[in-house]
């Protein structure tokens, strides 16, 4: 073989390699992306585990393209929402801040920190949550609808009305917000039972009253004649 002909076929492969391995390091870089649409799968199918599984594998690898789009703050919001739904609450919570610390103004990321308050019953660190994302983004009609149920189990029911009713003039009708203001509404109103026992103590309260003064013995009163010097 010719040297002129080795240095062509050296040529060719050189030229193919410097072709080839971009691509090859575009897939590599892009596997982030492979795994957060196989978790978004197994979110679907309910398989929260595996899930969690594929983000992590997401987090792990290259994130550039991924963070081109809404991909990885997506991938932090969900992975807040898979890990609560597991029961590993505090986790979420961790998981929640570091979202946050990259996407501090996304109102999904404190709406699903609000959801990990409001499964372990810190009902007040909910609202307070859900309150941030609506300050974020005034439309965010689900996030006013979580902020209004957290309020009531906080026994908030007078700023719960207001949370629902803030919900249904973004969407009038809302079944969810609807029936939220409902009950809020209801909690405020006296409680029946109490109101009538306050009535009944009143009642009493007077009649002895009007008894005392009817029938006080005449020895109460100041004898009358003259006061002795």
């Amino acid at each position: 073989m010719k040297v002129e002909q080795i240095v062509s076929i050296l040529a060719i492969l050189t030229m193919v390699a410097v072709c080839i391995m971009p691509v090859a390091a575009a897939d590599d870089s892009d596997a982030a992306t492979d795994y957060y649409n196989i978790a978004q799968q197994a979110i679907a199918a309910g398989d929260y585990q595996k899930a969690l599984e594929y983000f992590d594998m997401a987090l792990a690898s290259n994130t550039t393209l991924l963070g081109m789009g809404d991909g990885l703050m997506y991938t932090y919001k969900d992975r807040v929402a898979v890990l609560t739904d597991l029961g590993r609450y505090d986790e979420a919570i961790v998981a929640a801040d570091q979202g946050i610390a990259l996407y501090p103004k996304e109102a999904g990321l404190w709406n699903n920190k609000g959801y990990t308050y409001y499964q372990m019953g810190r009902y007040s660190d909910a609202a307070s949550a859900y309150d941030t994302a609506v300050t974020l983004d005034s439309g965010y009609l689900k996030g006013w609808i979580n902020k209004g149920d957290a309020l009531v189990k906080a026994g908030r029911s007078g700023e719960a009305v207001d949370a629902y009713k803030m919900a249904l003039t973004l969407d009038p009708g809302n079944a969810d917000a609807t029936t939220g203001l409902a009950e809020a509404q209801e909690l405020q109103k006296p409680d029946g039972m109490m109101t009538l026992v306050y009535a009944a103590i009143a009642a009493i309260a007077a009649g002895l009253v009007i008894w005392y003064m009817k029938f006080r013995k005449t020895g109460d009163e100041k004898p009358a004649g003259k006061e002795k010097k």
